[in-house]
Parts: structure tokens; C-alpha cells; sequence
């Protein structure tokens, strides 16, 4: 299938060496060291088990309109970058294109084909003005949560930590032909990819940890771990959890592990950095929005109160505001002794 993968970063490297090692044809829409790399040395891969594996055939651009027309397009950017790509995205769509979006968060397409009384609502914290949908249309759409752990360690040089699930769901439940399609695909590639039928479900799911783990792991400069095993940053965890689960309750959606399973699940990942930690220590924007902003809105659409939630996306508002006037990061440092 000719796939194209906008994106090479840790998770859209990850899913487009993947296919390539397994026969596909494997675009990367890219710009800067990236595209530079895979054009000429093809992208790398390292595998938890220390195998590298190099994908050498895969192509690389920054031109859309060179790619052309695919069977399938990832997006697999960040929610916050989707908005700088939309616009082009149409190139890339010939009459059966499908596009996988691989966004963490609550996703632009949330009330699409959702049926009840939020139906084609837009949710403006990460699609103002409903610009997204209008540019890819949501009936093109196949959903997809992303558990697997990767790194960009150097230009084309993915690092493949742990996972391979990349579950999948049409927007309105359903079975169809192109979905399996994408299923198989994913699953001849190495990863786990089953077809769901309540694929925002899921989505609540991955973001139940996101939205409380990623802000306060940011703002206190501490890996999962430390979060779970320090109570005051326990409890305040799972307070946010417990406000998010109120919200998700209100839109039909229930969770298929207790509270304290979610904990202990992201406790035993250990001392991991989560991606928002990452990005601060890094200088860029945090995915604030997409992650906390989005579950905010929808608090306020159904009317459940999320003061602990509130809380965390306010200071970590203010962090990105600092950096961005700072242009620059923040990141821990050994004292120097006196």
C-alpha cells in the first residue's frame, strides 16, 4: 500500500520504519535534519531488544504534491502541529484515502459521527473554529490510540522503547472493509492494532493518564514513578482522574480498569519522563491543549465541575507563556556547592 507518514518524529518514525521493513511503500512528509537524513541514509531503527534495523527504500519530501495521492495518510504530529499541515493534507487524498490520526488527546473529530446531542460539535481547544474538520473531512477519518514508547535520538534515528498497540476504530463503531484493510496492515508491520467498536472509549482510556501524569510530571520536573509514589502528587493524580472520569461519564463513556489500576499501570513504567517533561526541558510547547484544555471544555459542555484539573492546566499555561517570552526551557540542574 503507498502510505504516507507526515511526521517523523518518535511515534510516526516508529509506525513508518515498521512498514517499510515490512514491504509497504513508506513516505515521510518531513522538513529540516529529518528530511535530510532519511532522504539519505534511510530511517534507522532501534528495537527494545537492541536490533537495529534500517529502512533504506522509504522516500522522504517536503512537497506534498510530489507524494501524491495514497492509500493511507498518518498523521502523526502532535495535536497542536495538525493546524500547520491541515491545509496541505488534500494532496495527499485520492477517492479511497483513509487518514489514521495519531494524536494524544481528544481528538478534533471527537463529536463527528458521535450521534446524541453533541453531534458535529467542534471542540475549540484544539480546533478553533472548526477548521480542521472542514479541511480533513472527518468521513475520511479511522481513529487510533498510541500506547508504544519511542525517542528521536539523532535526525532519522528512531529509539523503540516498549509497546506496539495501535488500537483502531471507525468514528461511528462500525465494521467496514477499509478498516480491516489499515488493521491488517498495522498487524503485518509487527504492532498490535485491533479494530474497536467504541474507539473514544479508548481514547479516554490512553488520556486518563495524560491528563493528570503529563501536567504534574511537567510542572514538578518528576518521572512517573515519583508521581505515583509521593502522595500528595497521588492523590492530587488521582483527583484529576476522578474529575476527568465524571466528565467522560456524562458522554456515555465508562472506563474498563479501576482508577487505581491506571496508577499502578503507570507506576511500573518507572522512571519515565513523559512527553509534556520532555517538551519543557526541550523549549517547546507543551501539548497542554489537546491533553487538559480539551477535557476542560468538555467539562464545561456538560457541566461538571474539575477544579484540581483547572488547577494544573492554569500553571502550566503560565510555564508555556514563561518559556515562550524566555524562548527558552526548563530543566533541573545539579547545584553547584558553595
Amino acid at each position: 500500500m503507498k502510505i504516507a507518514v507526515i511526521g517523523a518524529g518518535a511515534i510516526g518514525g516508529l509506525v513508518g520504519a515498521r512498514l517499510a521493513l515490512a514491504g509497504e511503500d513508506v513516505t515521510f512528509i518531513v522538513r529540516g535534519a529529518n528530511l535530510e537524513a532519511i532522504r539519505t541514509r534511510g530511517i534507522r531503527l532501534i528495537e527494545a531488544d537492541g536490533q537495529i534495523q534500517v529502512a533504506a527504500q522509504v522516500k522522504a519530501t517536503d512537497n506534498y504534491e510530489e507524494a501524491g495521492p495514497q492509500d493511507i495518510v498518518v498523521l502523526a504530529m502532535k495535536a497542536h502541529q495538525v493546524d500547520g499541515v491541515a491545509v496541505r493534507v488534500s494532496k495527499l487524498l485520492g477517492p479511497e484515502t483513509v487518514v489514521v490520526t495519531m494524536q494524544n488527546g481528544i481528538p478534533f473529530w471527537y463529536f463527528h459521527r458521535h450521534g446524541g446531542e453533541f453531534e458535529g460539535r467542534t471542540v475549540g481547544s484544539v480546533d478553533a473554529g472548526g477548521q480542521l474538520a472542514q479541511l480533513i473531512p472527518p468521513e475520511r477519518i479511522l481513529g487510533c490510540v498510541v500506547y508504544p514508547a519511542a525517542e528521536l535520538t539523532a535526525p532519522g534515528v528512531i529509539r523503540h522503547i516498549e509497546g506496539n498497540r495501535f488500537p483502531l476504530g471507525e468514528l461511528d463503531g462500525s465494521s467496514s472493509e477499509r478498516i480491516a484493510k489499515v488493521s491488517a496492515c498495522f498487524e503485518h508491520a509487527g504492532f498490535k492494532s485491533p479494530v474497536l467498536d467504541d474507539i473514544r472509549a479508548e481514547i479516554w482510556l490512553k488520556l486518563w493518564g495524560n491528563l493528570s501524569f503529563n501536567p504534574i510530571s511537567a510542572l514538578a520536573h518528576s518521572t512517573l514513578v515519583d508521581i505515583c509514589q509521593h502522595p500528595l502528587a497521588r492523590d492530587l493524580a488521582a483527583n484529576m482522574m476522578r474529575e476527568a472520569e465524571a466528565v467522560a461519564a456524562k458522554l456515555g463513556i465508562s472506563f474498563r480498569v479501576t482508577l487505581d489500576k491506571r496508577i499502578a499501570g503507570a507506576e511500573k513504567v518507572g522512571k519515565h519522563k513523559t512527553s509534556m517533561l520532555q517538551d519543557v526541558e526541550a523549549g517547546r510547547g507543551p501539548e497542554i491543549d489537546a491533553l487538559v484544555g480539551s477535557v476542560i471544555e468538555l467539562a464545561r459542555m456538560t457541566g461538571t465541575p474539575t477544579p484540581h484539573i483547572d488547577s494544573a492546566y492554569a500553571l502550566v499555561k503560565l510555564l508555556e507563556q514563561t518559556m515562550a517570552e524566555a524562548r527558552g526551557g526548563v530543566r533541573l540542574q545539579k547545584a553547584v556547592a558553595a
